[in-house]
């Protein structure tokens, strides 16, 4: 799988009151999935969008949806992340009392299920859970804010869940990242192994996204621009 570079845009560092506009502009430059930061101001120390924001953008694109649930007890929202249109969603295990419960409803509703790593949970939290997910999130930066710092141990831990992935048979899995990716280390991030690249400020915050996204992309497959 290491083939597969996708780039997924999260909208968290988008301009929020034009955000199909936003949308729009990154899906231009070529972005294969919407990335969707969801904070509960419980599970991380802040607070974004919810089910009815993503119902609204769910019409402005085809991209797939990734939602990311930054949030407590996300057992009691995926259904309805589900109606609004996501095609993956992304929890962080110790929010969840029944993981590989939850796990196995995403799924079978026909959307992908990944699990989240934060930069303080170690690899082998997944030994369990590895057998059924569709792909891992691994954070590069403390969840909760946009436009941090990629934290370098990240790639160490990249390589320690591809030796995972191989004990287990499961290298099927995609390995996404978030947090800190940019054109100066995307390139690095990729060699790693990793499939999908999360961007939030290096994207919209410059001066023409759908360019970042297009730069991104070339970068990811190790392609000079």
């Amino acid at each position: 799988m290491d083939s597969v570079k996708l780039i997924a845009p999260s909208i968290l560092s988008a301009d929020f009151s034009k955000l199909g506009e936003e949308i729009k502009s990154v899906e231009k430059g070529g972005a294969d999935i919407i990335h969707l930061d969801i904070m509960d101001g419980r599970y991380v120390p802040n607070i974004t969008i919810g089910i009815p924001v993503v119902e609204s953008l769910r019409n402005t694109t085809d991209l797939p949806f990734d939602a990311h649930l930054m949030i407590v007890e996300p057992e009691k929202y995926v259904p309805d992340f589900i109606k609004a249109g996501c095609d993956m969603i992304s929890f962080h295990m110790d929010a969840c009392i029944h993981s590989h419960r939850l796990v196995d409803y995403i799924k079978s509703h026909g959307v992908k299920a990944g699990v989240v790593l934060n930069p303080a949970t170690p690899v082998n939290t997944l030994e369990e859970i590895i057998h059924f997910v569709d792909y891992v999130l691994i954070m590069s930066v403390n969840p909760g804010f946009g436009g941090q710092k990629f934290i370098p141990q990240t790639l160490e831990k990249v390589k320690k869940l591809k030796i995972l992935m191989e004990e287990t048979g499961r290298t099927d899995i995609l390995i996404e990242i978030d947090g800190g990716i940019k054109e100066s280390n995307i390139a690095e991030v990729s060699a790693a192994g990793v499939n999908i690249f999360v961007a939030g400020s290096s994207v919209f915050k410059a001066e023409d996204p759908a360019e970042a996204v297009r730069k991104l992309k070339q970068k990811a497959k190790f392609v000079e621009v």
